[in-house]
């Protein structure tokens, strides 16, 4: 029978974690602090490369932390899978983004698990974070461990713990974060939630994977059923003559019953956008619905399509031909505080007004260029020298000065926060 401590001091023990993104980097630097030496895994040498300079999404005092890490060698990295064999628990912390078509797109799960799978050894604790479909941990992990002779609870231990990371949130740091884990059976969670007891603010235990990857869904499609209605109800407020924000301010006040969500141009990013899909998916597959769900992603997905649509309707109101218009995008990272354009809605907003005719530019410090339709856009280092026809707000990063704004012709507000000036339109 294999066993594991339940100490959560992890001084003395190897811990491998399997890709170093926005959850496996901030992953790995807890576990360090927690006196563990952690095997960064990942296949992309260019990662590698930004990990060891720094050049990565991390908070400054997480930046420090990473610089100390490398530097004493309590952050090993390396992009040969071979060092999963050194170790005593294997964290996987690998993307689950959608196809084109917004299909779960499992491929780099599968081949990190298999990874895992292949180079498994008696006694070890692995940990699934992955956002996916239930049953995936007992899918990708607990049966082909099985069919090696590996058992789990027997020979080696495996749990589900969803990652809970907030990019460039210093409220939400992963230590202040409580934890849900799901094992595949009690040695397993308890050896799970003792590899992740320092790396969170507590460990909520729950009896199985699927359960722990069911709560992961739900947190998400609930963010993201609430936004979409949340965008709804702005656009009621607007076609009332009201201002969306401060109706929401004084919705917010209610102490019970009610969380404020916030409008916006769409949802970007590697959850909300993404998660709900893989649980639409596994139930079309058993022939179910989930009507409102189903509405409220379509909802989201075409928000972009509505905001370009009414900066299309300002330049026409204004008199201003969209062929050859000057239109700047404030922030095409996908939230505040980070670099990630994935799924950022400013990347749809930019090629639809582009397609329309229109001449799009874009200012965020964070992204100095981005790829959009086999071509590079730039970022603007100083938007105040051009005299644009239309100025779109849709991520202000901090810091950002817009003080400038109070001189342009027309601004659109995608945020509804009323924090910008002028504030002369929201979307």
């Amino acid at each position: 029978m294999v066993r594991q401590g339940t100490d959560a001091d992890l001084t003395g023990r190897t811990v491998a974690v399997v890709g170093l993104g926005y959850v496996g980097l901030p992953t790995a630097l807890g576990l360090c602090e927690a006196g563990a030496t952690v095997l960064g895994v990942d296949t992309s040498e260019r990662r590698l490369r930004d990990v060891r300079a720094g050049a990565v999404d991390l908070l400054p005092a997480q930046l420090v932390r990473l610089a100390d890490a490398t530097a004493d060698d309590a952050l090993r990295l390396t992009p040969d899978p071979a060092a999963l064999r050194e170790a005593d628990a294997v964290v996987v912390c690998v993307p689950t983004p959608l196809t084109d078509d917004r299909r779960p797109d499992l491929r780099a799960l599968r081949s990190a698990c298999a990874s895992v799978v292949e180079r498994a050894r008696a006694g070890q604790l692995i940990v699934l974070t992955s956002t996916s479909h239930v049953g995936t941990t007992r899918e990708l992990l607990l049966r082909p461990l099985a069919e090696r002779g590996l058992v789990a609870e027997e020979n080696v231990l495996v749990a589900f713990a969803p990652e809970r990371i907030d990019p460039g949130s210093e409220r939400h740091l992963p230590e202040n974060t409580p934890r849900v884990v799901g094992g595949a059976g009690p040695l397993s969670t308890r050896a799970a939630a003792a590899l992740l007891a320092r790396t969170a603010s507590r460990i909520h235990q729950v009896p199985d994977p699927e359960t722990a990857e069911m709560a992961k869904l739900w947190e998400n499609t609930f963010r993201a059923v609430n936004i979409a209605l949340a965008n709804e109800l702005s656009d009621a407020c607007r076609a009332l003559g009201l201002a969306p924000a401060a109706v929401l301010e004084a919705a917010a006040t209610k102490p019970y019953g009610f969380m404020p969500f916030y409008p916006g141009p769409g949802a970007g990013g590697h959850c909300i956008p993404c998660d709900p899909h893989y649980l639409l998916a596994q139930l079309s597959g058993r022939q179910l619905s989930a009507p409102l769900v189903t509405t409220a992603m379509d909802a989201l997905a075409g928000r972009p399509a509505r905001v370009a649509g009414q900066a299309l309707d300002l330049l026409a109101t204004r008199g201003v031909p969209v062929a050859g218009a000057r239109v700047l995008v404030i922030g095409v990272a996908y939230k505040e505080g980070v670099s990630d354009v994935r799924e950022s809605p400013a990347l749809r907003l930019i090629g639809l007004l582009t397609s329309a005719g229109a001449d799009v530019s874009y200012s965020d410090p964070l992204v100095p260029e981005v790829a959009l339709d086999g071509r590079t856009v730039r970022h603007v280092p100083d938007p105040r020298a051009v005299p644009w026809d239309l100025v779109i707000v849709h991520t202000v990063q901090p810091g950002a000065e817009l003080s400038w704004l109070d001189g342009a012709p027309c601004v659109l507000d995608t945020r509804h926060r009323g924090t910008v000036r002028p504030a002369r339109v929201t979307a």
